[in-house]
Order: C-alpha cells, then sequence, then structure tokens
C-alpha cells in the first residue's frame, strides 16, 4: 500500500474539497470584504428553536388571578349600574303621577265653589228639570271619573278629620252630623277639602228615661 493513497478496498473516486474563507478582512490585501463575500458569521446564524420555546402568534390565553378580579369588578359596577337606572326609572314614574295628581287637584279646587253653587241651587230645586240640570250632571260625572268623591251627609257619624264642626247640640256619646253647610270632598284616598256641618250629639235613650221629670 502506498503511503497517502486510497484505503484497501476503498473505489470511492478523489472529491475535490472546497474550503470557504468566512473571514471579513482579506489576510492578503487588508481590506474589509462584503458581507455576501464573507458570509454569513456564527452571530448571524439563526437562533435554534428548544421544543420548550412557543413560536411567536401560537400564544396561549391564559387566564390569570388578575384577570378574574377585574371581571368581577367589572360585573359589579354594571350591576350598581343597572341598579340605579331601575331607581332612576321608578323615581322618574312617581313623579310624573305626583305632578299630574297635583295638577288635578289645583283644576278641581278651582271648581269646588262652582259644586258648591250647583248644590245650593239643587236645593232649592232649581235643578229638576232644564238645561242646566244637564251641564251639572256632566260636571259632576267627569270629575267623579277622575277621583273626586264628595262626603258629608246627615246622620253620618262626626269624624273630626273629616268635618269642621260649626255647631254642637247635645252631651251624647256618639255625635253625628246634623246639617252640611259644606260638602267634604276626597281626590282617591287624599282628603281636599273638609265638610262644614253642625253636630248633634242626642242623650242615650236609657239615659233620658233614667232622668227625673222636674
Amino acid at each position: 500500500m502506498t503511503a497517502g493513497g486510497p484505503a484497501a478496498g476503498d473505489t470511492r473516486p478523489d472529491e475535490p474539497v472546497t474550503v470557504t474563507d468566512r473571514r471579513r478582512i482579506d489576510p492578503e490585501t487588508g481590506a474589509v470584504r462584503d458581507d455576501s463575500a464573507a458570509g454569513p458569521g456564527p452571530a448571524e446564524a439563526e437562533p435554534a428553536v428548544t421544543s420548550d420555546e412557543t413560536p411567536t402568534g401560537a400564544e396561549e390565553h391564559v387566564e390569570t388571578p388578575v384577570a378574574d378580579e377585574e371581571i368581577a369588578e367589572l360585573t359589579a359596577a354594571l350591576q350598581r349600574e343597572r341598579a340605579q337606572f331601575a331607581n332612576f326609572k321608578r323615581r322618574a314614574a312617581e313623579e310624573k303621577q305626583g305632578s299630574v295628581a297635583y295638577g288635578k287637584q289645583l283644576l278641581i279646587d278651582k271648581l269646588l265653589p262652582i259644586l258648591d253653587d250647583l248644590d245650593r241651587a239643587r236645593e232649592h230645586g232649581d235643578l229638576e228639570s232644564g238645561p242646566l240640570r244637564s251641564v251639572a250632571d256632566k260636571l259632576v260625572a267627569a270629575l267623579s271619573s277622575e277621583g273626586l268623591a264628595k262626603f258629608g251627609v246627615p246622620g253620618d257619624p262626626f269624624d273630626p278629620e273629616l268635618h269642621e264642626a260649626v255647631q254642637h247640640d247635645g252631651d251624647g256619646a256618639h255625635p253625628v252630623i246634623g246639617q252640611v253647610y259644606r260638602g267634604g270632598y276626597r281626590l282617591g284616598d287624599k282628603v281636599i277639602r273638609t265638610a262644614m256641618v253642625t253636630v248633634t250629639d242626642p242623650a242615650e235613650a236609657g239615659a233620658e228615661a233614667d232622668t227625673p221629670a222636674p
């Protein structure tokens, strides 16, 4: 076997060996080579991607305790806003109803003297027939449909919260209304005017029988 020759049994042809000089400075001229001539250096090689690293764009969304707390706070804030809006709507509706009732009462207060005149005309028999009776009936019916109700009739039990007594006769324990000088009115459940009446308080029948004759 000749030194430096191919090994015995090796039938492969001689392959040329190519050596690439990657130095950036030419050792003969001392000039700096272009990047294309020098080729990529070790620092410019692409970093290897290990199995533990996740490629960009394939990151998974993982919820953290901080995110859960923020979601809970936002949910609570939304619930508070909804409750405040519901309370606002309720208050607005109540204020609207109150304004309507107040305006209705102001109008009826101005019509009460007309109703008193109609009551006096009815007592004198002026509303027995004729066009005035029709007008009076229509007016009373229209106000009644709006919730106006009259109270205070002779013989009703006397109630100081509903009746204004201008005269009181008798010493009994059960006072009743004698005469009605001015009717009282309710608008719904609210008393808008008390009745002006006289009060009679007759003594009990048994007490009168026990009283000796003079």
